[in-house]
C-alpha cells in the first residue's frame, strides 16, 4: 500500500498504485453513516482533485452491508426539534457529499456487498459504475422516515437511470429491490455471485485504471455537465472535450496501436 495523506477516522482508507479503497467500516450498525463520516468522505472527495495519479476509487462496506444510510441514534435522533439553519446544515453536508464525488476526477467503483438503502443508496447513485452481490437490496428509504424521497441528488440520478416512471415507485414507497431486479432495470452494471464480488470488482477496477486517463476523465466531466443542456450545448462542449483529448498521449497512442495491429497500451503512453 502506498502513502497517502489522508486518515480518515470514520472509515478505511487505502491506495495501491493507482488505485484506492474506500470501506465504511461499522460493521454491526449495517455501515450506517455519521455526522463525521459525511463530513470526512466529502473532505477525502474534495482532496482527491489534487491526487492526480489517482484513477480508480472502489467505494464500499463492511461486513454483510454497503449501507443501510443515516444512522437513527446519530443523525436522525440528534436533528429531532433542531433549529431550520442546523437543519439546513446537515442536508447541505450531505448534498456536498454527492457533488464532492462527481467533482472528483477519479472513476468511483461502488461495489455493493449488501443491503443498500437511504443514503446508502444516494452515494451508490452518485458513484460512477455499481457492481452488486447477488445478495445486495436496494431501497431509497427516505419516506420510511417521513421525508422527502428526494435527497442528495436521488431524483436527479434515478430518473436519468431508470426513467421517472421506476424512479417514482422506488423513491414514494421505499421498498427494497433485489440485485437482479436493480440490474435489468438500469440501475447497477453488474450482479456477480457474492463470493465474486471482490475479484470482479477489483478486475473492473484495474480495467478502468489501466484505460486511456484523460479521456475517461474528461468523459466523466461531461457527464456531469451536459445533463441540463439543450443538444446544440452538449454538442459544442462535447466537441470542445474530444478536440482536447486528441492532443493527449493516449490518442496518439490508440492510433500506433491500431498501425501496429496490438491492443493499445494506455499505461505506457503516459511514461512517454
Amino acid at each position: 500500500m502506498s502513502a497517502h495523506p489522508f486518515k480518515p477516522a470514520s472509515f478505511l482508507y487505502e491506495e495501491s498504485g493507482p488505485i484506492a479503497r474506500i470501506t465504511l467500516n461499522r460493521p454491526d450498525v449495517l455501515n450506517a453513516l455519521t455526522f463525521d463520516t459525511y463530513t470526512q468522505l466529502r473532505d477525502l472527495f474534495a482532496g482527491l482533485k489534487d491526487r492526480r495519479e489517482l484513477r480508480v476509487v472502489i467505494l464500499t462496506g463492511a461486513g454483510r452491508a454497503f449501507c443501510s444510510g443515516g444512522d437513527v441514534k446519530e443523525i436522525i435522533g440528534r436533528l429531532q426539534g433542531r433549529p431550520d439553519e442546523e437543519l439546513l446544515s446537515f442536508t447541505r453536508l450531505t448534498c456536498e457529499t454527492v457533488l464532492r464525488m462527481r467533482e472528483a476526477p477519479q472513476l468511483i467503483l461502488a461495489s455493493l456487498n449488501g443491503v443498500t438503502a437511504g443514503a446508502g443508496a444516494a452515494l451508490a447513485l452518485a458513484s460512477d459504475f455499481r457492481i452488486a452481490s447477488d445478495a445486495a437490496r436496494i431501497a431509497f428509504l427516505f419516506v420510511k422516515v417521513g421525508l422527502c424521497g428526494a435527497d442528495m441528488g436521488v431524483a436527479h440520478f434515478l430518473t436519468r437511470f431508470i426513467g421517472i416512471g421506476r424512479a417514482t415507485e422506488l423513491m414514494m414507497t421505499g421498498e427494497f429491490i433485489d440485485a437482479r431486479t436493480a440490474e435489468q432495470w438500469g440501475l447497477v452494471n453488474r450482479v456477480v455471485p457474492a463470493a465474486d464480488l471482490e475479484s470482479e470488482t477489483r478486475s473492473w477496477a484495474e480495467t478502468l485504471a489501466a484505460g486511456p486517463d484523460p479521456g475517461l476523465r474528461m468523459t466523466k466531466e461531461i457527464l456531469n455537465q451536459t445533463a441540463g443542456f439543450n443538444l446544440p450545448e452538449a454538442l459544442d462542449l462535447e466537441a470542445r472535450a474530444q478536440a482536447l483529448c486528441m492532443k493527449s498521449p493516449d490518442f496518439q497512442e490508440a492510433y500506433r496501436a491500431f498501425l501496429e495491429k496490438r491492443r493499445p497500451d494506455f499505461a505506457r503512453s503516459r511514461k512517454r
